[in-house]
């Protein structure tokens, strides 16, 4: 019973379903749902801290459904593609064009990004596969390869594309973050290559295979749909990049490993991300706000992502957060406290120890 919460996802291709089939100002109900309605209900709603038990970790580890569920959403996210290609060719204003473009978006953001990058932790191929495939309708298949090996070693350092700076403000971190992290995921495959005494240019080289992949569904997609549902597929997947990137920026703002006397970064601990337990953003993004414990053991599973206490807090779930985050002056004067907050009362708890 405890994962049936998460179906709740299920949600956002019903919401989408009504942008696609209607006019009007329903074509932007999912952005008013997602970006309106909860992060309004999250304020009315205690947030949650509680984890399993060890007998129910347990039990939730061997669950099955967890998995299954994210299975679903590779059917209903490529379902959900194949119908934007078609309705977005029906005569549309610009406003219902821009509600239809975004709708989509938002599943790409939040079904193939979020849900490719957890199955893309996965320790078996099949389900990385599907997590590919996930990724791939966005157009952002370079995550795994940088996201796996770049990101959780190098998080909260300077070294790393994904973590922002203390004042970095927003539009220049989605620069800085994709970019980087596109040119950081080559160097890692070739370097990998190398290690396997490989050229480059060898079909083990996911990044090269990731390419050859982008290239043949644009191509479909202008051969069958044509050079407007092209430009349209684009935009939608350059929104959910955006809000990867965006999800990114609040995760590790500002936060920063210490380094010991050899000048080596400490581990990756619970107090290197943002937390939040703010049950609505929780549930629909699979527990990713649950960051701070993603983190310290990347392999475990969604469902049990635990909250502690050590974890710096944010003030509201994701999506509050993330409209917070387009507001440069508002989001420095918010979260900087809390930055100052928390490292007075790390040194403090170090001093008492």
């Amino acid at each position: 019973m405890k994962a049936l919460k998460y179906f709740s996802i299920l949600i956002l291709p019903i919401v989408v379903w009504v942008s696609f089939t209607n006019k009007g100002w329903l074509t932007h109900l999912p952005a008013i749902i997602f970006f309106g309605f909860v992060p309004l209900l999250e304020f009315f709603i205690k947030p949650n801290t509680s984890n399993f038990s060890v007998e129910e970790e347990q039990a939730e580890k061997e669950n099955k459904l967890y998995t299954y569920l994210l299975y679903l959403t590779l059917p209903i996210q490529i379902g959900f593609l194949i119908f934007f290609f078609y309705i977005i060719q029906e005569p549309l204003s610009n406003s219902e064009l821009a509600g239809r473009i975004f709708a989509m978006g938002i599943m790409c953001g939040v079904i193939g990004i979020n849900v490719g990058h957890e199955l893309g932790h996965r320790n078996n191929r099949f389900d990385e596969f599907i997590g590919e495939i996930l990724l791939l309708t966005s157009l952002n298949t370079h995550f795994l390869p940088y996201h796996n090996g770049g990101h959780h070693y190098n998080v909260a350092t300077p070294e790393d594309a994904a973590t922002a700076r203390k004042n970095e403000i927003l539009y220049l971190f989605w620069i800085r973050s994709h970019f980087s992290s596109y040119v950081e995921a080559w160097k890692l495959e070739n370097k990998r290559m190398r290690e396997e005494n490989r050229s480059w240019f060898h079909y083990q080289n996911r990044m090269l295979i990731y390419t050859i992949c982008n290239i043949l569904l644009l191509s479909f997609i202008f051969f069958f749909f044509g050079k407007f549902v092209l430009l349209c597929f684009i935009a939608a997947a350059v929104s959910g990049i955006i809000m990867l990137e965006t999800v990114n920026y609040i995760e590790h703002y500002g936060l920063l490993r210490n380094k010991n006397e050899f000048g080596r970064y400490e581990k990756v601990k619970r107090n290197h991300s943002w937390n939040s337990n703010h049950q609505v953003g929780q549930v629909l993004l699979f527990n990713l706000s649950r960051h701070s414990d993603h983190h310290y053991n990347g392999s475990k599973h969604y469902q049990l992502l635990k909250s502690l206490p050590e974890s710096p807090q944010m003030p509201t779930g994701y999506p509050g957060m993330m409209l917070l985050s387009l507001f440069p002056p508002l989001w420095f004067w918010v979260m900087n406290k809390r930055i100052k907050k928390f490292i007075f009362l790390e040194i403090k708890n170090k001093n008492t120890e």
